[in-house]
């Protein structure tokens, strides 16, 4: 089982450099879980930059996931990732949906680097 963090959806959507890294390591819809506040972030995100009509399609492709819905012990177990590890709500919850799942967190976003059961890929950064 694996969670999807909203910034590894991205890099996947879009077909970034990091795209056959993610590829390589997405899971298929029966072992991808996604906490509905990556879906809250992903519509967000999609809307704004390719429109509704694709927004709809990428957020019915996670609803044939396993949708996990915040509940109250992955909030009160966020809230202690969050003073823990100095976590932004939304990766909280993100985080304490994957652990709570006993699943690992595939992501981009280096806030997670270090934190157990994270498979961070890393983005590639310019040289000046």
């Amino acid at each position: 089982m694996r969670v999807v963090d909203t910034s590894a959806w991205i890099e996947w959507l879009v077909g970034s450099e990091l795209h056959d890294a993610l590829r390589q390591n997405f899971p298929e819809q029966a072992e991808c879980i996604v906490p509905t506040i990556v879906q809250l972030e992903l519509s967000k995100w999609l809307v704004r930059e390719v429109g509704e009509a694709q927004s709809d399609q990428v957020i019915a492709f996670t609803q044939k996931c396993i949708v996990v819905p915040l509940d109250t012990r992955i909030a009160l177990l966020a809230a202690d990732l969050h003073r823990q590890h100095k976590l932004a709500t939304a990766d909280a919850i993100i985080y304490a949906s994957a652990l709570e799942n006993d699943a690992d967190l595939l992501t981009c976003d280096a806030h997670f680097d270090g934190l157990s059961k994270v498979l961070l890929i890393r983005k590639m950064r310019l040289q000046p």
